[in-house]
């Protein structure tokens, strides 16, 4: 006698949903390796943060340069970017274009030459 669909036994679904250890470990040590570069990261921050590059705008680049850095590692490994398709970096690419922009725009009102 068959079994009706709604009432056949589940044998095999959790082995399919059951994460393999060597997959989570492969996980784990890059979040370690992320992870210890960005506390190395924040503490570069910190030390860069009593370097005097010349000028005010000169220190808020490094630090602009770094913070984008840092950005950059948590959105493709945390944010899992790296196994994405392309749609997402078109759209990451057009962000990333679009933030540029506003840098620039940024760039542009400290050096306004109307007004100067």
């Amino acid at each position: 006698m068959n079994n009706p669909p709604d009432t056949a036994p589940v044998e095999h679904e959790t082995e399919h949903f059951a994460p393999n250890t060597h997959d989570i470990s492969k996980h784990v040590r890059a979040y370690l390796i992320v992870g210890g570069t960005l506390i190395f990261c924040t503490l570069l921050t910190v030390f860069l943060s009593y370097v005097n590059f010349g000028t005010e705008k000169a220190n808020v680049a490094v630090a602009m340069v770094l913070a984008t850095f840092k950005a950059g590692l948590v959105a493709y490994v945390f944010m899992h970017l790296s196994a994405e398709k392309k749609l997402i970096y078109r759209v990451l690419i057009f962000t990333g274009i679009f933030v540029f922009g506003l840098f620039w725009l940024t760039y542009f009102a400290w050096y306004d030459p109307i007004t100067r």
